[in-house]
């Protein structure tokens, strides 16, 4: 049977069955989260360990576990594909740079606009930019590759980006809009009192405190980017302004049918750092954004 004290200072303390019942409660939660976290985390290690492989280790059949060998073959490989590895990062950099920065800036005065000013046809306008996240993103490709066409930014990294920003526009939007409703108008309005105008409260005061829902839109627009293949397959002609996604299924085909896996692996391990380097480093920001952003409706 459960007991439970009360000390001198009123504090309760629980005994016997309590005890056994929140230790084995959380001996399961931290079990349960170091399994699941190493099914995610073993595909990662496979495609490290294989990247440092030499090729025909990496490509033998039945593969082995770890490597015999210790070699940068694959990375020295991937350096001299194609048009080189530095051109396809560097487009992939670029592109995952003006989505992120078009979305940030289009979102947060987007979302700060549905926020706190009224206006004629508000809530038609904030459902239409939702509308966006019902119409299938293959379905346009081709409309958009002639809107893209006749304002000569097909091949263009430039134009590839402006579509991306397009579909990143709903959820960054409806995010903002609600983490700035969760901000007191109050905090503004003294703002203008001391002197501010409307930017400047939304600069010195507001943009500060809503910090964790830029975050997070910024995090959203650069994965998507980062990882986009179909955009770049159909937007972009010339092997000079491919991105890295583009080039890992060019280098997946091979000549004669042959997968160099090794090589792939190596991509990927590429492909995969950026990302998981700013998320971990922007984390905190993101949970704390993504919640607040969703709260309120």
């Amino acid at each position: 049977m459960t007991v439970i004290t009360r000390t001198p200072g009123g504090t309760r303390h629980k005994t016997g069955a309590a005890r056994v019942r929140s230790a084995a409660a959380g001996t399961g939660y931290h079990l349960f989260s170091g399994v699941l976290a190493a099914i995610f985390l073993l595909p990662i290690l496979w495609a490290v360990l294989n990247s440092v492989k030499p090729a025909a280790e990496a490509n033998s059949n039945p593969p082995t576990l770890f490597p015999h060998s210790f070699s940068l073959e694959n990375y020295q490989k991937l350096a001299t594909y194609g048009a080189g590895l530095g051109t396809y990062l560097w487009n992939s950099i670029a592109l995952s740079v003006l989505v992120v920065v078009g979305t940030v800036i289009i979102t947060v005065l987007a979302g700060y606009g549905f926020a706190r000013f009224q206006f004629r046809g508000k809530s038609l306008l904030f459902g239409t930019t939702l509308l966006i996240l019902m119409v299938p993103y293959a379905t346009i490709l081709i409309p958009l590759f002639i809107v893209l066409g006749r304002l000569g930014l097909t091949n263009s990294v430039f134009g590839l980006a402006l579509v991306l920003i397009m579909f990143q526009l709903p959820f960054g939007v409806f995010l903002m809009r609600n983490s700035f409703e969760s901000i007191p108008r109050e905090l503004e309005e003294a703002a203008l009192v001391d002197g501010c105008g409307p930017f400047g409260a939304l600069r010195y005061v507001s943009l500060r405190l809503v910090m964790p829902g830029v975050v997070t839109v910024a995090l959203f627009s650069f994965i998507a980017s980062w990882n986009e293949f179909l955009g770049p397959l159909i937007f972009l002609s010339d092997g000079s302004q491919y991105t890295l996604p583009i080039m890992l299924v060019n280098l997946s085909i091979g000549q004669y049918g042959a997968v160099d896996y090794g090589a792939i692996q190596a991509g990927v391990v590429i492909t995969i750092v950026p990302v998981l380097l700013l998320y971990l480093f922007l984390q905190r920001f993101y949970v704390s954004g993504l919640v607040n952003g969703a709260l309120r409706g």
